[in-house]
């Protein structure tokens, strides 16, 4: 207190005292310029009164979409009513997961206040939970961020009320014991405290939220999959997902804007335990306001959102076509889910950009439906799985697995990739020679079709057995004409009985 009341009076000598030297040095940098620090606001700032008007109940939206901004110029008395629910919901085709959730959703519904305002917190657990909940609101000044005030059992609610003082973008989670399991079910979300002035206006909002999943099963390994508290205390994600789920942000579920607008991202970080890499291939963020507060960076092509963490980017966009969103600690991005779209309409600008699309190859399986190898899995739940189910499926996934290299059409390119489409090779050997190849990869001399080739073919181990063998039924059905179907249980075999590096394994 006696620093900050020094303060003013320390700034005025200073300022008396370069002026009185300002004769013998006039090039040297004022000394009270350099005394007297930049405000930058903070919870001192944030209280501007007791809410003024009738309460307002707080437009809550789920991922991706934002609430409109506040628009007042007064605090206000808002009041935030949130539902926990927990749900069965897919983490990837084919794939389910118990996912606990704040309004139904990975992550929590958004909630937009003002700086200043009064906000009257309610939060319901569902009766049909099957555990007690909490939350603790990053923007909350208060032992446990509410946390404390708001343990609430299955069929019950739980009331708090706080100043949101401090503006900024800032993380909710669950803090009930185990805290790692709550957040990693899905239990996290974003609330916006806007400046008393506003954020500058925008065309387009969006929220994105990354989050990293444990489950006892590998990635995309289909049925349901339990939570795994050692891969979780490991930090060794199956899953690193925009939105929680695999398909959360692409095909249909891409965000959408115009050539000529400005979009803003509001993006958060669950964790529980990684860092994210956030970025969006073929733009550069004009601003990010890092670590969701009140200083911005400019021109950013990368930035690092920590665990709990959140970060707002503004760019405008000038060329059409689909912008990758992705965690730049890129493995994640194409092999454990970390990819989202962003489709942008309108004319071109060859002067800016001239180039082509070629999302098919880039992206693979990712810029296609995922219908057939949804209906391939749940024909295999049943028991009902067909070879052209199979066929349908093995096509959809060869996309993202094989044909950057063997191309479309199987053809190969000619003295690098050996083609897969008639191929000599393919019929001179077994489903389960075909098997280990994929599983273990093949490199060194081969001769298909008449031609010699020397590459490598990496281990494709991080694939499922029913992915694999959706994959060789496409491959020799449909690009080698009647061969037998392959067996999600012969992959399962091979992979057991045959050894591996280290490396190769997943």
């Amino acid at each position: 207190m006696q620093r900050a009341l020094f303060a003013p009076f320390l700034a005025t000598a200073c300022l008396a005292l370069a002026v009185g030297l300002s004769g013998c040095q006039d090039n040297a940098p004022s000394q009270a310029q350099a005394a007297v620090p930049v405000d930058t606001g903070g919870s001192l700032k944030g209280d501007f009164g007791p809410p003024q008007g009738e309460p307002i109940q707080a437009v809550l939206t789920s991922p991706p979409h934002v609430p409109p901004a506040t628009n007042r110029d007064h605090p206000a008395k808002v009041i935030v009513d949130l539902e926990v629910r927990e749900l069965d919901m897919e983490i990837a085709e084919g794939v389910t997961y118990t996912f606990w959730t704040f309004g139904g959703t990975v992550p929590g519904s958004f909630i937009r206040v003002r700086q200043g305002d009064t906000v009257e917190f309610r939060l319901h657990n569902h009766p049909d939970s099957k555990m007690p909940h909490n939350i603790d609101l990053h923007g909350v000044t208060g032992p446990g961020g509410g946390a404390s005030s708001t343990f609430t059992a299955p069929g019950h609610t739980s009331q708090f009320t706080f100043k949101a003082l401090n503006q900024g973008l800032f993380v909710y989670h669950c803090a009930t014991a185990p805290v790692g399991m709550h957040i990693a079910n899905g239990m996290y979300g974003l609330i916006l405290v806007e400046p008393p002035e506003g954020l500058p206006p925008v065309d387009k909002e969006f929220y994105v939220m990354q989050g990293d999943f444990y489950t006892v099963g590998k990635y995309r390994e289909k049925g349901h999959q339990g939570f795994d508290m050692q891969k979780a205390i490991d930090e060794n994600a199956s899953y690193v997902l925009f939105n929680g789920a695999e398909g959360a942000l692409v095909g249909d579920n891409a965000i959408k804007a115009n050539v000529g607008e400005h979009v803003r991202l509001f993006v958060g970080n669950g964790g529980p335990n990684l860092v994210s890499s956030f970025h969006l291939i073929g733009e550069i963020f004009d601003k990010v306001w890092y670590e969701g507060g009140t200083r911005y960076q400019e021109n950013v092509q990368t930035t690092i959102i920590p665990a709990g963490g959140a970060m707002i980017a503004d760019f405008h966009l000038e060329i059409p076509g689909s912008y990758v969103l992705v965690d730049h600690s890129i493995f994640r991005a194409f092999n454990k889910g970390a990819l989202g779209i962003l489709q942008v309409a309108g004319e071109e600008d060859k002067a800016i950009y001239s180039g082509k699309e070629v999302d098919s190859v880039y992206l693979g399986d990712k810029a296609v439906s995922q219908k057939p190898v949804r209906e391939a899995a749940a024909a295999a739940a049943s028991g009902k799985l067909t070879p052209a189910q199979q066929v349908a499926a093995g096509k959809t996934l060869y996309n993202g697995t094989c044909s950057v290299c063997h191309q479309d059409n199987g053809q190969g390119l000619p003295g690098v990739f050996p083609p897969l489409a008639g191929s000599d090779w393919i019929a001179g050997h077994s489903a389960e020679e075909m098997i280990a190849v994929v599983l273990n990869g093949l490199s060194g001399p081969v001769k298909v079709n008449g031609e010699d080739y020397n590459s490598v073919m990496p281990p494709m181990s991080q694939l499922t057995d029913d992915e694999v063998a959706n994959i060789l039924t496409f491959v020799r059905q449909e690009m080698n004409s009647g061969a037998s179907s392959v067996n999600k249980k012969d992959v399962a075999k091979v992979r057991a009985s045959t050894p591996r590096g280290d490396g190769a394994a997943h």
